[in-house]
């Protein structure tokens, strides 16, 4: 893993880039390609997963926002920030399904 943020796409590519790494010093006898493979399959493992995690956590930071400004909107009268709230609370439960831990 980089400094960056951690990415889905990044990480799937470690991870199976690791596998096929470990599987070639598998077959090879390679035990050094091998060790690295895992290393490797483990860190992209490890990156997807906190990309992830932190793609659920925006939704439900987005979920919080949307009710509330949906219903400061209701309250208020003001129908606009009603919609914008109820967008952004779809928004983030969008992205909390799409992150869902599995």
């Amino acid at each position: 893993m980089s400094s960056q943020e951690p990415s889905k796409v990044s990480g799937q590519f470690h991870s199976v880039k690791g596998t096929a790494v470990e599987t070639i010093g598998d077959v090879t006898g390679m035990s050094s390609w091998s060790q690295s493979g895992k290393e490797e399959h483990a860190k992209g493992e490890g990156e997807y997963n906190a990309a992830q995690a932190q793609g659920y956590v925006e939704g439900v930071s987005d979920r919080v926002t949307g009710y509330k400004d949906s219903v400061v909107g209701a309250v208020t009268g003001d129908k606009s920030q009603q919609t914008a709230g109820n967008v952004k609370n779809e928004k983030g439960q969008t992205q909390q399904e799409i992150n869902k831990p599995t």
